[in-house]
């Protein structure tokens, strides 16, 4: 039996071949041949990504950990206790810390671009796997249509199959029947 794309869009996703999508295309023609579509994403990501693309993702798995908020706390502490208590009238940046302010703003300014490409990176990531996953998803669906399919045509065959041998079994009996009914004494 040979299948098309066109076929087998009418046929199990009801839609004509002209409105389905690229993937839905590859899907079913995957069906036809045969062809897995799963692949893992995450080696395909990662083959295009940069270095400056591996660097945001490390600050940004950095600047997001409760080790650098605790180191940056104890930081935070020093400073103050440095410049506020220990140094005294010598104090390189003394209270309200306007040298310390300068570094934390700074720091935020580098740092929230950095987790923001990060996190543009990590959507664009969750959409190529929300695509693959419906490709996926979609195969699944149409393989097990076509297990159906077969099922079905497997249990008409069989049905056909019994069909004609309850015919047979009825013409034999008829003509078992036949020769017994006319020598048969009447009662």
């Amino acid at each position: 039996m040979n299948k098309t794309v066109a076929d087998l869009a009418s046929r199990w996703l009801t839609r004509k071949p002209e409105t389905l999508s690229e993937v839905e295309h590859k899907v079913l023609q995957s069906a036809i041949d045969r062809k897995a579509v799963s692949r893992n994403v995450n080696e395909s990501v990662e083959l295009h990504e940069s270095t400056g693309d591996r660097l945001a993702d490390g600050i940004a798995r950095v600047g997001g950990s409760w080790r650098f908020i605790l180191a940056f706390l104890a930081f935070l502490v020093v400073w103050t206790g440095l410049n506020a208590w220990l140094l005294g009238r010598d104090s390189f940046d003394p209270y309200p810390f306007i040298f310390l302010n300068l570094i934390l703003s700074m720091l935020a300014a580098i740092q929230a671009p950095i987790i923001m490409m990060s996190q543009n990176r990590q959507a664009e990531r969750d959409r190529i796997d929300a695509a693959h996953d419906y490709a996926v998803n979609l195969k699944a669906e149409i393989e097990i249509m076509a297990l159906h399919e077969k099922l079905d045509e497997i249990r008409f065959q069989e049905i056909i199959l019994l069909r004609d041998q309850l015919r047979e079994l009825t013409e034999q009996v008829g003509r078992l029947a036949a020769p017994a009914s006319g020598s048969a004494p009447a009662r």
